[in-house]
């Protein structure tokens, strides 16, 4: 069985992570969502929300799990037995950083891969930082994100529908 990770923050899922999720569920026998914790960083969602979304959004995908991590991705690859890295681009801007990131993950862990894959055009300027700045404004964000996230990022901003 080809497994993959689909690895990231995830502070909140958007509709480019889902369109990401949904092609690669054609691609792989088993992919794992793989939510990272780095102890560095501050979240708007706690690991168990941000899982707990995931798992909402998952649920049409008999081939897709969720799980989290710490460390090191390749390491967590090895532990798990993935052969492949799943990195989602939206632009240019986005190639540069994430090649750095797998050959430095191909450097660590020869035997693991990493496959670029470009979102959907209509998600490319969607980010979930500027997803987030605009739910916290009370901007409409509903077709930038899937219900269960729109639902949980107005109850963080307090915004009534």
């Amino acid at each position: 069985m080809r497994t993959a990770i689909y690895p990231g923050s995830f502070d909140p899922p958007t509709n480019g992570h889902v369109d990401i999720i949904r092609r690669s569920s054609k691609l792989f026998d088993h992919v794992i969502v793989a939510v990272a914790e780095n102890p560095a960083k501050v979240y708007s969602f706690s690991v168990e929300d941000r899982m707990d979304m995931l798992r909402e959004i998952v649920k049409p995908y008999n081939n897709i799990s969720v799980d989290h991590f710490t460390g090191l991705l390749v390491e967590y690859a090895d532990r798990i037995g993935a052969v492949t890295i799943i990195r989602g681009l939206r632009a240019l801007s986005d190639f540069e950083y994430e090649f750095e990131l797998a050959l430095m993950n191909r450097h660590l862990n020869s035997k693991v891969d990493t496959i670029f894959m470009m979102t959907d055009e209509h998600y490319s300027f969607v980010r979930s930082s500027l997803v987030k700045e605009v739910a916290r404004l009370g901007g409409d964000i509903s077709d930038k994100v899937p219900p269960v996230v729109e639902k949980y990022l107005r109850n963080l901003y307090k915004i009534e529908k």
